[in-house]
């Protein structure tokens, strides 16, 4: 794909984003139907062992797990494979999905559901968790463009996505938007990166 395309794609989904905040916040003085009849749906059909491994999700896709011990994990995984530009463009993308992530929830000021079952910090929108899945997914397939990549990634953030609503702390549009979040801010550092970040790294001859 190219830088081109991947900006105008970054760009895309980022006005999205904001758009839809715009539109929930500043349209709407309750929650938008959808919203409503699927937190009301989710509630009433819950079940324990969903609510024990939306309880799981919750400590893997947020906290210091989130922000530090899973970018750190992919990023040493790359060193590793002696992928360190590969790493760089991970860390940049991480950084970045953060940093917009923390930016829109500040401008919209979204109120989350009144019957969370587990406490979170300012505001709803977007979903931190889910953006972080996507960011993770999109990341992963850009720097192994495999099938099989592409469709745990989807996976990942469809359930990430499903265990914030399962636990109220999100409405579902809020997801929608961490999504679109998270995806964003890898194109757009994709851009810029990606072609350099995929370039074998050369390795030093040996002395002697």
């Amino acid at each position: 794909m190219r830088s081109r395309t991947l900006l105008w794609w970054g760009i895309g989904m980022l006005a999205a984003a904001a758009a839809l905040g715009a539109v929930i916040v500043f349209g709407y003085t309750e929650p938008p139907g959808f919203d409503s009849w699927w937190n009301s749906e989710i509630v009433e059909n819950r079940a324990d062992w969903m609510l024990t491994g939306a309880l799981v999700l919750d400590h893997i896709g947020g906290g210091w797990v989130a922000i530090l011990a899973v970018p750190l994990l992919i990023i040493v995984a790359l060193l590793l494979a002696r992928r360190w530009r590969g790493a760089v463009f991970a860390a940049v993308a991480f950084l970045a999905s953060a940093a917009l992530v923390q930016l829109i929830k500040n401008l919209f000021g979204r109120a989350r559901p009144e019957d969370m079952i587990v406490t979170s910090d300012f505001g709803s929108f977007p979903s931190g968790h889910t953006a972080n899945a996507a960011t993770i997914a999109i990341v992963l397939y850009l720097l192994f463009p495999r099938l099989w990549v592409a469709i745990v990634g989807a996976t990942w953030i469809v359930v990430m996505a499903v265990s914030r609503t399962l636990l109220s702390v999100h409405w579902a549009t809020d997801t929608v938007g961490g999504a679109l979040v998270g995806a964003s801010a890898v194109l757009l550092v994709a851009a810029l990166m990606l072609p350099w970040a995929r370039t074998a790294s050369k390795r030093l001859p040996r002395a002697g």
